[in-house]
């Protein structure tokens, strides 16, 4: 066996076994139409001051990927829809209300003093029991007490609430209530979000979850003056008009660090953290369409594409081995190696598999035996012209490489536009069909032509169809 031999049996042991390796110990992952997800429709709507261009569009999709992407989504797609809407799908998400409220939301943080606190919705104190007192007079009086601080709270609200109708706000002024239902009266903006550098998951001192943020060196500047201008008052930090948080400040802070304290869960949390450090949408969205694919379509999907595929191979292997007998058995061995290293190559590249994609696998099986009937052919041509097993054998595999190239270069170059232009099923298509081109060029030029190889060593009889 020729050096060059033994380097072709090295490579295609190794290759092989990495991908068989990979297969073994790694998944695919399943596209929105196979696995089952949430398909999201946002409409878009612009302010007077943030309207809606195809430059804020543009900016509303990067903070969606951004937001989607920390989440850990699998392989999420996002394209727009005419001039004001973008369409999201999200595979595998196994709670669409979470991922709309992670996606939908303006996430615009705000720092802002309190003026005044309209109404303190403070939890009412527990009810009076009677095995608490001594005498049926101290548990009515306590019972009046409770039912008279009740009233007086509800009194107190409907003041808030009637003072919100008039208000009118002044030199930037607002007002807004947190998740208790207590309302504010805000100053205008100290700082906001945007000069945010990073923001994580945390706890506070007693264990429960937070955000911890860290400001950029302008942030940090104008959050060192918020809090020594607040030094003894209150400062909102104020989420898309929401106080999340109304700490008081006992000093000046430095550094450019702060901790968001709320009611948050975990899960909360880890989703408002995601936010921050995505930034704020540029516009406004609202959710026109909320739709969830069911996995039992996508197990119809894969059943259906694994027989069609299944019927092809089987075609594809029946046919080749009664036209070229023996040299068929190659064709479909490197066929099979082909299979392999395709779905090793979608699992190292994490692509994720589609429809389309199935599709892209199954025009696969027929391109890759394409590269083996040219290869045959100009093999058989070369001895008919009175070559030696072996020189047939280099002659052909260097004669049929130009049209081989030609063809599969063609198809990458459409595959390439396809991904490039295209979105969700097409690009899943493409990439499919990209690596399979490479599985199949590596099958019929390395693995094709090390058993070839091996026929002709050992002498075969059948090494020319008579």
């Amino acid at each position: 066996m020729l050096r060059k031999d033994r380097w072709r049996l090295i490579l295609m042991i190794a290759v092989i076994a990495v991908s068989a390796f990979v297969v073994l110990r790694g998944s695919i992952n399943l596209g929105l139409d196979l696995r089952g997800g949430a398909h999201i429709v946002l409409q878009a709507t612009g302010t007077a001051d943030a309207p809606v261009t195809p430059d804020s569009l543009d900016r509303l999709r990067t903070v969606l990927e951004k937001r989607v992407n920390q989440y850990g989504l699998t392989e999420p797609t996002l394209q727009k829809q005419g001039v004001d809407r973008m369409i999201v799908d999200l595979p595998g998400v196994e709670d669409p209300q979470a991922a709309l409220r992670l996606i939908g939301k303006t996430a615009l943080l705000e720092f802002r003093r309190v003026a005044r606190e309209l109404y303190n919705a403070g939890a009412l104190p527990p009810q009076a029991q009677r095995k608490n007192y001594d005498s049926d007079e101290e548990y009515k009086a306590a019972v009046e007490r409770w039912n008279a601080y009740k009233e007086q709270q509800e009194k107190n609200k409907a003041e808030a609430a009637e003072q919100l109708k008039n208000f009118k706000g002044e030199d930037g002024q607002i007002a807004a209530t947190d998740d208790n239902g207590s309302i504010f009266l805000l100053d205008k903006v100290l700082l906001t979000g945007n000069e945010l550098s990073n923001a994580r998951q945390d706890h506070d001192q007693l264990g429960r979850p937070a955000v911890s943020i860290e400001f950029n060196s302008e942030g940090a500047k104008l959050f060192d003056q918020a809090t020594a201008a607040t030094v003894g008052q209150r400062l909102a930090m104020v989420l898309d008009g929401s106080v999340i948080s109304a700490p008081n400040v006992n000093e000046r802070i430095s550094g450019g660090r702060a901790i968001i304290t709320g009611h948050f869960t975990p899960e909360e949390s880890r989703n408002l953290a995601i936010m921050l450090r995505a930034g704020a949408l540029p516009v406004n969205v609202s959710i026109l369409e909320n739709r969830s694919v069911g996995p039992s379509l996508g197990a119809d999907s894969i059943k259906a594409g694994m027989y069609a595929g299944l019927v092809g191979l089987a075609a594809v292997f029946l046919f080749m081995i009664v036209y070229y007998r023996l040299w068929g058995i190659t064709a479909d061995l490197s066929l099979c190696s082909t299979m392999l290293v395709l779905f090793a190559l979608l699992m190292a590249f994490s692509a994720t598999l589609t429809l389309p994609g199935i599709a892209g696998i199954i025009l696969t099986i027929g391109m890759a035996v394409d590269s083996n009937i040219l290869i045959f052919e100009r093999i058989k041509e070369e001895t008919a012209a009175g070559k030696t097993p072996n020189a047939a054998l280099t002659s052909g595999f260097g004669n049929a490489l130009t049209a081989i190239l030609d063809s599969n270069i063609t198809t990458v170059i459409a595959a390439a536009v396809l991904y490039y232009f295209g979105s969700g099923p097409l690009r899943g298509f493409a990439m499919t069909l990209t690596l399979g081109i490479i599985a199949s060029l590596f099958s019929a030029l390395v693995v094709n032509r090390v058993l070839l190889q091996f026929m002709v060593n050992a002498g075969s009889k059948t090494f020319v169809r008579k």
